[in-house]
């Protein structure tokens, strides 16, 4: 046998018994997996008990992972519009850096009070729309 060829059997055999699968005894279960490092259930959330009905099983997040929060406002982001919501003022949302009110009809500003330019629904963003249903 040539060594070319021995080189390439061994590495098949090497592959194929990497590639050997091992069960784990049946008698061990795998320990449950927390939803969040250093985490336990809480009564509320625990397996079996339902949740309070009108709460979320988890709080909604403070902040996004793809757009900064407004400047110097009390804020919250809401995932389902794609915006964050300020908290002092009614319908007022924000996102990269432009403002986005709704007084039956939409306009924006760069800042949260004014001056505010009328625009339609193709001026804000997705989630704003659909919630307004327009």
């Amino acid at each position: 046998m040539t060594a070319i060829a021995r080189i390439t059997l061994l590495s098949v055999v090497l592959g194929l018994s990497a590639c050997a699968v091992q069960r784990p005894p049946e008698h061990q279960t795998p320990p449950p997996i927390p939803s969040q490092p250093g985490t336990k259930p809480t009564p509320s959330t625990a397996p079996g008990k339902p949740t309070t009905p009108g709460k979320p099983a988890k709080p909604l997040p403070r902040t996004s992972a793809s757009f900064a929060p407004p400047p110097g406002g009390n804020s919250h982001w809401d995932p389902k519009l794609g915006v964050y919501v300020l908290d002092d003022q009614p319908n007022t949302f924000y996102r990269q850096r432009t403002y986005y009110r709704w007084d039956n009809g939409w306009s924006r500003s760069i800042s949260p009070n004014g001056p505010w330019e009328e625009t339609d629904i193709h001026g804000v963003p997705g989630g704003l729309g659909r919630q307004f249903g327009q």
